[in-house]
């Protein structure tokens, strides 16, 4: 190995407060055999950081532009920590690091991201990239030693109540500010320790200011009979549509938990609705939760929030709380992060050795998987195996690739990928869904390759709509989306580029409203349609009243434009009223005043032929209401006061 002396950065230590954790970061290390040979430059040989939090390892990479008269590509990228005989293993295959890794590769430069870190996660880890030239597999030594540290309150003996304690860690440095807790709640100190009489029935916890979602599990001061609530995730990646598990352990100072008044779960994030703000509220009441929250205690001092038919809103931070008659637990110190998303599907490809003719396919998962998943595997867009372990082997076949789907969550594939090198028989489409308003077009593309590289060998492609089934001459034998008469007019197919289709459809229709495939032939292929397409949603306008204020002769009030899904991009409304065009409201919000018997709609700018339904003002005397109410989105009132056309 090679360290080129000038590419050390700081002889002396440097901190970085990263937004992903607290970083420290020592020498950046090159390997490199020549100006064109094989090389890797590591930005940091070593890195301390936060139990709990999120690093990036970054590298760079070179190689010989051409070999041999061969042009050099890079066949295959991933770092590792171990070796299974003599290859090593790509993280993402390894379970221990099951939904927490990520590489974020573009040209020579690779990132490695590790999530809710361990301090299991401590080790080396290297960068290997493989070309398509002989002898082209290069790993870069010495590699970056990564050290996770975990934050402790660290008590100092005495024989009285005033004591000393000290946050703890085994890599930062002596110069840091911190913040620390007594029973959940903020205090005034910021030095590494503190100082003072502390009662038995306390807890405190300390973390680094700056990096407060990481703090030290909460310890009693003394003996281990103490208030406090220790949760067993500080992060959560789940399914959309799946089930989550959130737990915590607490203890109130009373060995007899019967002397808890009150206990409940809550979302610091819905604190907007809370009767108080400060005081939490139990979510199991929440309306936006309503049928999805169970409690569960299966044992003494262990709370578990169970949450059903997860949606992205349920995004946010959940924290448990509990009082006694003379206690309530703070909340000021973290609890457990949810994150709800689309499975965001990998399949790994590994082979027992660089000759070897099969290869084990991993289906991986960036977040955490549901418990007992069965699993979906396709070749070629056609379903192949069903209820399988996410592990699948395959004999190594140049034009074949393959997909996978959790079962249950079939909507939400991995894109396909070849199982040996880059060129294959595939379909991977730009968008999963898209929303577009009723009226306006839309552009749903894929990209798509043959086996071989002559694009002429495709005989036919196409784009078809599954829903349209029943009126094709053989079922099972797709038709051209463009010779349906429900769509005459209003489609074009773009092929702008080579290997890249787009379907545009204008003047879109409720109707339209479906999954659309891509499929294409060749003399001896026809790629399979079982994979999930694109999903358009095509959606109507509606005025929706926010707030209201009558008074004796006219009403005043705030509207908005919104449909049932929100289309990408920056849109811009036209509002009618008394089916004028409003000046100078190309916002989706509109407050005016209005007499009875007016009406209001809105439309899309560039599509006012597809106004919304009509609001109408009250005409009077329908409803009586002292001057200058307000009546707030949601209440009874709201119906009587605007009526839809």
């Amino acid at each position: 190995m090679h360290i080129n002396k000038t590419e050390i950065r700081g002889a002396a230590m440097t901190l970085t407060a990263a937004a992903s954790g607290f970083v420290i970061f020592l020498l950046s290390v090159q390997v490199v055999q020549g100006q064109y040979a094989m090389g890797v430059t590591y930005t940091s040989s070593k890195m301390c950081v936060l139990k709990g939090s999120t690093v990036d390892i970054r590298c760079t990479y070179r190689y010989p532009p051409k070999e041999n008269g061969l042009d050099t590509t890079v066949e295959k990228t991933f770092w590792f920590t171990k070796m299974k005989g003599a290859e090593p293993v790509d993280l993402r295959t390894d379970s221990e690091y099951s939904g927490r890794v990520q590489y974020h590769c573009d040209k020579n430069d690779c990132t490695l991201r590790i999530t809710d870190l361990r301090e299991s996660d401590s080790a080396k880890y290297k960068f290997r990239f493989i070309t398509n030239q002989s002898g082209g597999r290069f790993t870069g030594s010495p590699g970056v030693t990564l050290t996770v540290t975990d934050l402790q309150v660290r008590r100092s003996h005495s024989h009285n109540s005033y004591k000393k304690l000290t946050c703890h860690s085994s890599c930062l440095p002596p110069r840091t500010s911190y913040v620390w807790y007594k029973n959940g709640q903020k205090i005034q100190a910021e030095t590494s320790t503190y100082s003072g009489n502390f009662d038995s029935a306390d807890s405190y916890s300390c973390a680094l200011k700056g990096h407060e979602h990481y703090p030290s599990p909460p310890v009693c001061v003394d003996g281990q009979s103490c208030n406090r609530v220790i949760y067993t995730d500080r992060s959560i990646c789940a399914f959309r549509g799946s089930s989550v598990d959130i737990s915590c352990t607490y203890s109130s100072y009373s060995t007899y938990y019967g002397s808890i008044t009150s206990k409940f779960w809550f979302s610091p994030e819905r604190s907007h609705q809370w009767q108080n703000p400060s005081q939490p509220e139990d979510l199991s009441e929440d309306s936006q939760y309503a049928g999805r929250v169970q409690l569960l205690e299966t044992e003494g001092g262990r709370s578990t929030l169970r949450i059903s038919d997860l949606r992205e809103s349920d995004s946010a931070q959940y924290h448990f709380t509990f009082k006694t008659r003379w206690f309530e637990w703070g909340s000021n110190l973290p609890g457990t992060t949810l994150t709800v998303t689309d499975p965001n599907l990998q399949v790994m490809v590994s082979r027992a050795s660089q000759y070897s003719t099969w290869a084990e396919l991993k289906c991986h998962s960036r977040c955490r998987l549901p418990d007992h998943s069965s699993f979906i595997w396709y070749t070629n867009g056609q379903k192949i195996k069903d209820e399988t372990p996410s592990i699948y082997t395959v004999y190594l076949d140049s034009s074949d690739s393959y997909s996978c789907a959790v079962k249950g969550f079939e909507h939400h594939p991995a894109p396909s990928v070849c199982v040996h090198g880059q060129s294959c028989d595939r379909v991977i489409y730009t968008d999963r869904s898209i929303c577009a308003f009723r009226g306006s077009s839309v552009d749903i593309s894929c990209t798509y390759s043959g086996s071989s590289t002559y694009y002429e060998n495709i005989t036919s492609k196409f784009w078809f709509n599954p829903e349209h089934s029943h009126q094709w001459q053989n079922p099972s034998q797709p038709e051209d989306l463009s010779e349906d008469s429900q769509y005459a007019g209003r489609v074009r197919v773009l092929e702008t580029e080579r290997g890249r289709s787009t379907l545009r459809i204008s003047d879109l229709r409720e109707s339209d409203s479906a999954q659309y495939h891509f499929t294409f032939k060749t003399p001896s292929f026809e790629w399979g349609s079982s994979l999930p397409g694109t999903t358009l949603t095509v959606t109507a306008l509606q005025v929706q009243v926010i707030t209201i204020t009558v008074h004796q002769s006219y009403t005043e009030a705030e509207l908005k434009c919104l449909s049932s899904c929100s289309p990408a991009g920056r849109i811009s409304y036209i509002w009618f009223k008394n089916g004028q065009k409003v000046m100078n409201e190309e916002t989706s919000l509109y407050s005016g005043q209005f007499n009875p018997g007016d009406n209001v709609s809105c439309a899309l700018k560039g599509h006012e032929d597809y106004r919304s339904p009509s609001v109408y003002a009250p005409m009077p005397p329908s409803v009586s209401v002292s001057p200058s109410d307000d009546i707030i989105e949601g209440s009874s009132m709201v119906q009587s006061l605007l009526l839809c056309q």
